[in-house]
């Protein structure tokens, strides 16, 4: 899978981190810990179009939200998570 860096351009996935599907997902309250399991491990596991948070590790450091479909790795859309953020 090519992943493309807004800051570096066109790379191979193996230069960068995968932190987690989902990266808009609400968190419980701390101390809710029924709520918390439920958070980490009882979600479901999509099969298409996801927005996921990924480090360009091996890069420019920089935070991505990569939207793509899981079950064909086309990309659709990459993002500095700056400005996802704001």
């Amino acid at each position: 899978m090519r992943i493309t860096c807004p800051i570096c351009g066109d790379r191979d996935r193996r230069e960068y981190y995968y932190m987690g599907a989902d990266v808009f997902l609400d968190r419980p309250e701390e101390g809710d810990q029924d709520a918390m399991h439920r958070y980490l491990h009882l979600r479901e596991n999509p099969a298409g179009v996801t927005k996921d948070l990924w480090h360009h590790e091996a890069g420019c450091g920089a935070w991505l939200v990569i939207e793509r479909n899981v079950s064909t790795h086309e990309i659709f859309g990459v993002e500095l998570a700056s400005k996802v953020a704001s």
